[in-house]
């Protein structure tokens, strides 16, 4: 019956600063603007798969969490890389100091959060091939190849 998540909503003190964060420095694509309520809507990915709807609000904003489905490559090599060229810090998992992604065994998935400018917490997530392993909790990227390759 349900095929997938279409779409989310977030809400945001400036919309028109928001907007173009997400576009701009996120690269979705604007979609449409109702000036009725506030909020746009930007469509996430190729062929309007999915949205994401920005609510401007005034004070008190409810910060959210969501994840963009990104390439192991881009979350290995590149997207520390990003986020610092756009002024935005990476954190993992843990909060501890490090920018490093980690590996939720569980799933398993490789994933590295970061914040829009409103403070919702955003993630780059990879699906990994392999079996679910709870047991190991989260963990680097690194003891994760070590585990998996002796298998």
């Amino acid at each position: 019956m349900i095929e997938g998540l279409y779409e989310t909503h977030i809400q945001v003190s400036n919309l028109e600063n928001a907007v173009q964060f997400y576009t701009q420095i996120l690269g979705l694509q604007f979609a449409h603007y109702d000036e009725t309520r506030p909020i746009a809507f930007l469509w996430i990915g190729e062929n309007k798969t999915a949205m994401l709807g920005l609510w401007e609000q005034e004070g008190n904003l409810h910060k959210r969490h969501f994840a963009f489905t990104c390439s192991k490559d881009f979350i290995l090599k590149y997207a520390n890389t990003f986020l610092e060229k756009s002024g935005l810090k990476a954190y993992n998992f843990l909060k501890n100091g490090s920018n490093e992604p980690m590996v939720f065994a569980w799933m398993p998935a490789l994933a590295l959060y970061f914040d829009d400018p409103d403070g919702n917490q955003l993630e780059f997530i990879h699906i990994l091939n392999g079996k679910s392993q709870p047991e190991l909790g989260v963990l680097s990227y690194e003891e994760w190849q070590k585990i998996n390759s002796s298998h």
